[in-house]
């Protein structure tokens, strides 16, 4: 077994230690261990300890996705709803792995078309107003297609589309449902629409999403998992489909989503 760790480098004499721990207890139990310092350093590996937020984790799923190598995190962010276990649970952490007794829980990824360039995320796109500079722009109108039929024409500041993963990201603070990770579904969220009849919509994830701005005054911003990977403008479309591969998360066999999700959300509220 090849392990890889990878940590947050903004806090890198916090996670230090830990990184130091995990690569000298896996030598001494003969596994071969690594830090992960770019994408290409994945290669060949079984397991990657990624030690921060969700953030963290966010940066490098589509990649370990592509190389089916699988992800257990260690919380050392705010929210964490990505690491299985906090850093005082860093020992159970690693004697799961060696034992090799853990569950794998497999999380779908949105595949996005924009032009000839793709992007995958585990989260979400959202494809929003600019408010920079001179590309400025109030309400935002999108019209938005499954499998060919519209949805709705949303006017708002942008939506969102998230996998169930990312239902209890940005598109739970936008007003979103929850999908319970197993769904077979993604939803798509507005962002304070103009109408009172815009809602979220809950789609099947076998279903292709098409959306496009209408009279566009400026472009609208392209973020993929809260990084910014370009604009669309109108008479462009982005095209949202279910990725092929999917990320596969170490979780210990007594862990629930649900309360998970009460204790994240209480944090989170605090």
């Amino acid at each position: 077994m090849k392990i890889g760790v990878y940590f947050n480098k903004n806090y890198i004499a916090d996670n230090r230690v830990y990184v130091d721990k995990l690569e000298r207890v896996f030598k001494i139990k003969g596994y071969e261990c690594k830090t992960v310092d770019c994408f290409d350093d994945l290669d060949g590996l079984d397991v990657l300890f990624v030690l921060g937020g969700d953030g963290t984790i966010l940066l490098v799923a589509s990649e370990c996705a592509k190389r089916g190598v699988k992800i257990i995190g260690i919380n050392y962010g705010h929210m964490g709803f990505l690491a299985e276990f906090e850093p005082e649970k860093l020992d159970d952490a690693i004697d799961l792995v060696c034992r090799g007794d853990y569950k794998v829980q497999k999380r779908s990824m949105l595949e996005i078309a924009l032009g000839d360039k793709k992007f995958y995320a585990l989260n979400d796109l959202v494809l929003q107003r600019s408010t920079v500079g001179n590309n400025f722009s109030n309400t935002v109108n999108l019209h938005a297609e499954i499998d060919g039929t519209t949805v709705d024409n949303f006017s708002s500041d942008g939506i969102i589309i998230s996998t169930p993963t990312g239902s209890t990201a940005y598109s739970l603070a936008a007003g979103g449902s929850i999908l319970a990770p197993e769904l077979n579904a993604f939803i798509l969220t507005p962002i304070c629409a103009h109408s009172l009849h815009s809602r979220p919509v809950v789609y099947s994830d076998g279903s292709k999403l098409t959306v496009s701005p209408k009279d566009a005054s400026a472009p609208l911003v392209v973020a993929v998992d809260g990084r910014v990977e370009g604009t669309i403008e109108a008479g462009e479309t982005v095209t949202v489909t279910k990725a092929v591969k999917q990320v596969e998360f170490i979780t210990a066999e007594n862990k629930n989503f649900f309360n998970k999700l009460l204790i994240k959300l209480n944090i989170w509220s605090k």
